[in-house]
């Protein structure tokens, strides 16, 4: 493994704490203020600069953006977020320990499926990673252009799914949408104009986290979420990007790695009880 991969993990694994640390910020500070509105964007704004506690959160979830970028630099996009995928087993454990909670059987399960893959991965990695290919534009732009259709389906859709899963489900393609636009822009020249798509999808995936947390738990949320930014992103390196996998045991072993930590993210992810998921859920958000 080169010395490259190595910093490369170093830096996802540095991002996935901060951001799943603070999304338990963010979470608890949000579910605390008066109802936030998408459709009274400026009032919402506001209310969450105002409180300090979000404030510190968001400013974590920023240096852990700021790590993620920095690793997507190094190494292959589907290897960063397999990284990150896993990350959703320390969201897991930390809503727990300060929840005052045990971990459920199907939580306790994802968070060792997860861990298995991390294992698989780190094992695979001795058959080398790179930063992967470069794929095509059309390709890249046909994809971030269905992630946010299909966004804005699920919205249309809340009261059928629930708004917090609805809020969650949005905002995780919207994050995934900034996550492949951050390594598509870390490529330079052209590319840099992905600048625009990242800074609409993290902000939209953002604002959508902040209502979402409202009304549902910080595990419902947030794991819905992280489950979409990380398995659509890991799906994209291979088929949008042409990044490499190793052939043979090592080939085997890597996509037992992105198997495993999307399906422990899946375990995590599923809507439960609100206070198994973290929070106080609120009715729907009303724009009045």
């Amino acid at each position: 493994m080169s010395v490259q991969t190595v910093v490369a993990l170093v830096l996802a694994l540095a991002s996935t704490t901060l951001t799943n640390i603070a999304y338990l910020r963010e979470h608890d500070a949000a579910a605390a203020l008066p109802v936030l509105s998408m459709r009274r964007p400026f009032h919402s704004l506001r209310l969450l600069l105002d409180d300090r506690s979000w404030l510190l959160g968001f400013a974590m979830e920023t240096a852990g953006f700021l790590c993620y970028a920095a690793a997507l630099a190094l190494a292959s996009l589907a290897l960063v977020q397999t990284i990150g995928a896993g990350g959703i087993g320390v969201l897991a454990y930390l809503s727990a320990r300060l929840g005052g909670r045990r971990l459920g059987g199907r939580e306790l399960a994802g968070v060792v499926i997860s861990v298995v893959g991390l294992v698989a991965l780190a094992v695979s990695l001795a058959g080398g990673s790179g930063p992967g290919g470069r794929g095509s534009t059309a390709a890249i732009s046909l994809w971030i252009g269905a992630s946010a259709a299909l966004a804005l389906l699920v919205l249309l859709v809340r009261r059928r799914l629930g708004f917090a899963v609805a809020a969650a489900g949005a905002g995780g393609l919207f994050f995934a949408i900034g996550d492949i636009s951050t390594k598509v822009a870390t490529q330079g020249g052209v590319r840099l104009l992905f600048v625009l798509t990242l800074l609409v999808g993290y902000t939209t995936g953002t604002a959508l986290l902040q209502v979402g947390y409202q009304a549902g738990g910080a595990l419902t949320v947030a794991g819905l979420a992280t489950l979409l930014t990380n398995a659509l992103p890991i799906a994209a390196g291979t088929v949008v990007l042409a990044e490499p996998v190793p052939s043979g045991a090592y080939g085997g072993l890597r996509v037992l790695a992105f198997a495993a930590v999307t399906a422990g993210a899946l375990l995590l992810a599923r809507p439960g009880d609100p206070a198994a998921a973290g929070g106080t859920v609120r009715a729907e958000p009303r724009s009045g």
